[in-house]
């Protein structure tokens, strides 16, 4: 083997190495929720959490400002109790 071969397969070698290198990052960052287009279910999970929560924060803030009577205000927790 000449030293041009030698030169040229250290070169492959080293392209093949990059290659991999950058795939299996790639297939890192989809996993992990952070490529394009692909969400982690940890994140969707997490936004529905707080659309959920924003909705009771917005009912409770109905039920300390409206000035219902206790009935109504006792209906109305109960709702929250039954989601």
């Amino acid at each position: 083997m000449g030293p041009f071969s030698m030169v040229v397969a250290i070169v492959f070698i080293l392209m093949i190495g990059r290659v991999l290198q950058e795939r299996y990052r790639a297939i890192g960052r989809v996993r992990d929720g952070d490529g394009a287009g692909y969400p982690s279910v940890d994140v969707a999970r997490s936004q529905d959490e707080v659309r959920q929560l924003k909705e009771r924060v917005a009912v409770l803030e109905r039920l300390i400002t409206d000035n219902h009577g206790r009935a109504d205000l006792e209906r109305q927790i109960e709702q929250l109790r039954d989601r």
